[in-house]
């Protein structure tokens, strides 16, 4: 399920646009995380930071270049990052 992002705010597919979602991207991380722990179940966890921005980092980007209709400029812009990074990204995502 995916989520537009709104100034701190998201609202979920099939809502209005007056219809948010009281929670913040930050919290769905948090979350998300509190799952993860809890399901470890007493093991080790290890690259949480590098899993947690892969899996972050790749949804944003897939989701930035359907907006974009790929459009890798325009992408670049939206994201606030130069080209040449973002195809790297894309690259490293599986994405180009």
């Amino acid at each position: 399920m995916s989520a537009v992002i709104q100034q701190g705010t998201t609202t979920l597919p099939g809502r209005s646009r007056g219809e948010r979602r009281k929670e913040p991207l930050r919290a769905c991380v948090q979350s998300a995380l509190e799952l993860y722990f809890r399901d470890l179940d007493g093991h080790q966890a290890d690259g949480v930071y590098d899993m947690v921005i892969g899996q972050v980092e790749h949804a944003m980007l897939d989701s930035v270049m359907q907006h974009t209709r790929s459009n890798q400029t325009r992408a670049a812009e939206i994201l606030g990052i130069n080209r040449s990074t973002l195809r790297k990204k894309l690259k490293l995502y599986g994405l180009l």
